[in-house]
């Protein structure tokens, strides 16, 4: 008798082996045709799987989680097998699952053309059309090996030479097709249909700039089609509130070849670059920190210390000197820190020191992996250090989160998530002062009565840490500000301070960021806000024009006395029609556009239009200054995105 142990602890017996589907289809015809694969003993296993002793069972559906990786994968199989059909010279090398999708690298001679893609798709629908069941197979390293060079499969051939010898290789098998993989994959193909292939690119051959290049597909694959439409709808929704063309459009930013990874700043970019330093500035100024500036290039032996130059040195740009002293553009701004807190003699009285910083960073990126604002070369952190007791640590996490949530509530954050990782295999420190870290870390967010997911065995090495998750307006998370509770590097740095008793005592030092690099978080605020700025950001608040030139002298009037009360305002007398520059300016999306005509002077009022067409009439310059004023004390944002 085998006893199967279900999620909600209910038991069901069966008097001999049985396959995970058998024990779904015992349980209800629907969960049998819903059934992907299940999890046995913690273990992800496909549905034909025979559990032959007492087990606790969780049967997987496109529902979970592991489903929709598990229908992504075989989505991915599924595309490599009608590749093939249409295109038999092409080879496969792999094919992973990746966020919302997964990509298929091929070798083939001949290029592929967009318009492959979509007869690719119809050869995968006639696929799933047939409903081919997928077997797993096993075979022996070594015959594995033979059997795809006789395929004419050299770089399949390859990656299983790489695996050790004696390992036994598991392969699945559908139809005609077979692919070496781990698995588990769905029962049939007739599972999978709603998908859709993406783009094409190029990457080389086990990402090797030296090895060949391939062809690489995206695509993307869900649990059903309502699901892959609205996923393809927030596509086309990003693909508006792309950061990259809003820094065109709105005249922010630019790149050029010749500093790959750096950000050329135009006047409106770097006015909204400052407003969100001189923002951060002010709540630390509120919560008390103190800021201070560190070196940009420092000497190696600075690195050495820290503990980068054996972990880090490949992402670091060094240069050397005529005296052959190596030199390194700073990547982080902790080591600098913990050389500040070290100037002079710190008491337990000074305690916490809460240490800000605008940071000047480089790091060197992979070309490949540059990405407007997103990921760039050099860039600016706004990081903070706090140097603390043991005993102060949970109250500076706890204002530190406080903090942090307060400020993504400012900048139109409301749904943001906590993620919480724990000691690494690979550490530094014994259990007893992990107790002390991770404790005191939790018990800030338990404290606050705040959920957090929880990633087991994801903390730095040197002490665990908070991820802060932001999600946008189309639901994209982005992992923006951290906390981590570090003893290594005062360890490190031989920091100390004296303790109540007169002896010397190491520090806490809590790394924190909020909005972290200040260019990226710029980049995600454009597309959360598609470049509808709120009034207290936007780098042009106002814009006064005139509807003929006999209203000029009082635009720039209007505008002299809004610029002097604070407000950021352009004014526009082209010899243009109204229309035309109410258009040219809304799409230039500036909150408010002023507009002047005669009836406009007389009353000594301007005409009020927000940019989302609302008119608001006319009105006095004091009386929009108090409108104004009020907008921006609430830091609120127009709702026109």
């Amino acid at each position: 008798m085998i006893q199967i142990t279900l999620p909600d602890g209910s038991q069901k017996s069966f008097d001999g082996p049985v396959t995970v589907h058998e024990v779904a289809a015992s349980i209800g015809p629907g969960l049998a045709k819903a059934t992907l694969a299940g999890e046995v003993d913690g273990k992800l296993v496909d549905a034909s799987y025979r559990i032959d002793n007492d087990v606790a069972l969780r049967i997987i559906t496109g529902r979970d989680e592991e489903g929709l990786d598990l229908i992504r994968h075989s989505t991915a199989h599924l595309m490599a097998q009608a590749v093939q059909r249409l295109f038999p010279d092409t080879q496969v090398t792999i094919g992973p699952v990746i966020d919302n999708g997964f990509y298929y690298d091929f070798a083939r001679d001949e290029p592929f053309k967009p318009e492959d893609l979509e007869k690719i798709e119809q050869e995968m629908e006639r696929l799933v059309q047939q409903d081919i069941p997928v077997f797993r197979e096993l075979m022996d390293r070594d015959d594995a090996i033979r059997f795809f060079r006789d395929m004419g499969e050299e770089y399949k051939a390859e990656i299983i030479g790489s695996i050790p010898a004696g390992e036994e290789i598991s392969l699945y098998r559908q139809g005609d097709f077979i692919d070496l993989c781990r698995g588990p994959h769905i029962p049939s193909t007739g599972k999978l249909g709603a998908f859709k292939l993406t783009k094409l690119a190029g990457a080389y051959w086990r990402g090797d700039s030296n090895n060949e290049m391939l062809q690489r597909i995206y695509g993307t694959a869900w649990g059903d089609k309502k699901q892959l439409k609205a996923y393809l709808k927030r596509l086309e929704e990003a693909e508006k509130r792309d950061h990259r063309r809003l820094g065109r459009q709105l005249d922010l930013f630019h790149f050029e070849d010749y500093a790959p990874g750096a950000v050329f700043w135009h006047p409106r970019g770097w006015t909204l670059f400052r407003k969100l330093i001189e923002y951060v500035r002010g709540r630390h100024e509120e919560s008390g920190y103190i800021e201070v500036n560190t070196p940009d290039v420092m000497d190696r032996a600075l690195w050495e210390t820290s503990g980068h130059w054996g972990n880090y040195r490949e992402n670091m740009f060094t240069t050397q000197t005529e005296d052959e002293r190596v030199f390194a553009l700073k990547p982080m701004n902790c080591p600098g820190s913990v050389a500040m807190f070290k100037q002079g003699l710190k008491s337990y009285r000074d305690l916490p020191v809460r240490m800000a910083e605008f940071g000047k960073v480089h790091r060197y990126e992979p070309s490949g992996a540059l990405h407007g604002l997103m990921r760039v070369r050099h860039f600016t952190q706004d990081d903070a250090h706090i140097y603390c007791t043991e005993e102060q640590m949970e109250e500076e996490c706890r204002r530190v989160i406080e903090l942090n949530l307060s400020v993504y509530r400012d900048f139109g954050f409301d749904d943001v998530r906590l993620k919480f990782a724990d000691r690494p295999e690979n550490r530094i420190g014994d259990d007893a002062t992990w107790d002390k870290l991770e404790g005191a870390l939790k018990g800030a967010i338990d404290a606050m009565g705040l959920d957090y997911a929880y990633n087991p065995g994801e903390g730095a090495f040197y002490g665990p840490k908070i991820e802060f998750v932001l999600r946008d307006a189309i639901g994209r998370d982005w992992q923006c500000g951290t906390l981590q509770v570090d003893l290594n590097l005062p360890e490190r740095f031989d920091a100390t301070y004296r303790s109540s008793d007169g002896g010397e005592q190491r520090p806490v030092m809590l790394h924190r960021a909020l909005l972290g690099s200040l260019e990226r978080f710029t980049g995600i605020l454009l597309e959360h806000h598609s470049g509808n700025l709120p009034l207290w950001l936007a780098p042009v608040q106002l814009v006064v024009m005139n509807i003929t030139d006999a209203q000029a002298d009082y635009v720039e009037q209007a505008a002299r006395e809004l610029r002097s009360l604070g407000f950021r305002v352009e004014t526009d007398l082209r010899n243009e029609k109204i229309g035309y520059k109410i258009r040219a300016r809304t799409l230039e999306k500036i909150p408010y556009l002023l507009v002047v005509g005669d009836r406009e002077v007389d009353n000594a009022q301007v005409a009020v239009r927000r940019r989302d067409g609302t008119d608001l009439g006319a009105m006095s310059i004091a009386e929009l200054a108090e409108k104004l004023s009020a907008e921006v004390a609430s830091r609120g944002a127009i709702d026109d995105n």
